[in-house]
């Protein structure tokens, strides 16, 4: 079989036949983050009840 070579011409569209969607950013509001996470409040709000524990112990020591 002979080779048959064809020569394909190009064809560009003169006008654009569809759009892409192009994202664009949005920016939304910052998010504040706490300082202190609620386990950490919760943890410092326990630390410190021992501690108010313990001195009413030794003031109760102290007084007997």
């Amino acid at each position: 079989m002979p080779e048959v070579k064809t020569i394909f011409k190009e064809v560009l569209p003169k006008q654009q036949l569809s759009m892409e969607d192009v994202s664009t950013m949005v920016l939304c509001k910052p998010k504040l983050l706490p300082l202190k996470s609620v386990t950490l409040e919760k943890l410092e709000k326990m630390q410190i009840e021992a501690q108010e524990a313990v001195r009413q112990q030794e003031l109760a020591m102290k007084e007997q």
